[in-house]
């Protein structure tokens, strides 16, 4: 072999070999921390995805209470407008028991009243039938004490059922609701006022039962 076919080999000092031993374990270093690197952004994926999934997971449970609730509200004004519904109708019933509760109080209070007045017949009749036995003696008789007892005997029955006699006095001016006016005769009294009771009235409490008949005064002229 010629020195010109000789192939030329390089040979590496020392300390290139050094460097080039360094650079590559500096690649590796590299590779492993970019392996790290890429380990450490799937772990923070991976924890990412959990809290969102954690999260989703609180607002999916926060909203299902929120339903819920608005259920249970929803069914409880329903309940509270049936009790109203209840309530109203409860109510109307009152009303019309109340109201027919007034009609069957006013239809006894009437019944009380005839059976008062039929009492009262019936207590006045013997009176009455007193009167007539002191009528019925012999002329020239002195009918005065059979009959002034038999009028206290009337006046008591009166008194008692809370009958009051109208009476006026001779001049007392005339009430139309109380008095019944027979006649009108010339008076010295005051024109239009009471001359004479003719027969006198009676009334129970605000009504008036019979009116008492009297004579008016007119104008002498």
């Amino acid at each position: 072999m010629s020195d010109d076919d000789a192939v030329d080999v390089e040979v590496e000092s020392p300390d290139e070999a050094a460097g080039d031993a360094a650079s590559a374990n500096g690649t590796a270093e590299a590779t492993a921390e970019e392996a790290n690197g890429d380990a450490r952004r799937g772990e923070g994926r991976e924890a990412l995805a959990a809290a969102v999934a954690e999260h989703d997971e609180a607002l999916a449970r926060e909203v299902a209470a929120l339903e819920a609730e608005l259920a249970e509200t929803r069914e409880e004004l329903l309940e509270s407008e049936e009790e109203v519904e209840e309530l109203t109708s409860k109510l109307a019933r009152v009303k019309a028991d109340f109201s027919n509760y007034k009609q069957r109080a006013k239809r006894k209070q009437e019944e009380i009243r005839e059976r008062a007045s039929e009492g009262l017949v019936e207590r006045i009749a013997p009176v009455r039938n007193d009167l007539l036995r002191a009528l019925d003696q012999e002329e020239g008789s002195d009918l005065r004490p059979g009959v002034e007892s038999t009028l206290e005997k009337f006046d008591e029955v009166l008194a008692e059922e809370g009958v009051e006699p109208i009476d006026p006095d001779p001049g007392d001016e005339v009430d139309p609701s109380r008095h019944q006016v027979m006649l009108r005769v010339e008076s010295d009294r005051p024109e239009g006022t009471v001359h004479e009771v003719y027969e006198p009235g009676y009334e129970m409490g605000d009504r008036v039962v019979s009116e008492a008949k009297v004579t008016v005064s007119a104008d002498e002229s």
